[in-house]
């Protein structure tokens, strides 16, 4: 996890979508092509309805006043090694299902929920 660079979106419309795990920011058809680079057990790529249950096209903090921001955190997570660099959001606006919850319990990977507003 998090070692090779996660794709850049491909085009910053309507399509982008954003990991509720990771946040990592990508179009639909990054997702359904390569998955997440942070959370491979998701299998995106191999089950295309788990990309609409495990991502999200409601994310803050993608405007353009915040690119400068969504950098520096892209840089740091990539310092922590715990994230591939790449594009992320600062926050989801919905959690996991309580199914994906249990299979990143399953592979004893941290899940921290969206801060309710």
């Amino acid at each position: 996890m998090g070692s090779a660079p996660a794709q850049i979106p491909t085009s910053f419309g309507h399509e982008l979508r954003a990991c509720l795990r990771c946040r990592l920011v990508k179009t639909y058809d990054q997702f359904r092509d390569a998955g997440c680079e942070n959370c491979p057990f998701f299998k995106m790529e191999e089950d295309h309805e788990r990309i609409v249950e495990v991502t999200t096209p409601n994310f803050n903090g993608w405007a353009a006043r915040w690119l400068r921001i969504v950098l520096i955190v892209c840089y740091l997570l990539s310092l922590t090694g715990k994230f591939a660099p790449g594009c992320y959001t600062l926050a989801v606006s919905e959690p996991l299902t309580e199914e994906m919850q249990h299979v990143c319990q399953e592979e004893r990977v941290q899940y921290v929920p969206p801060k309710r507003m």
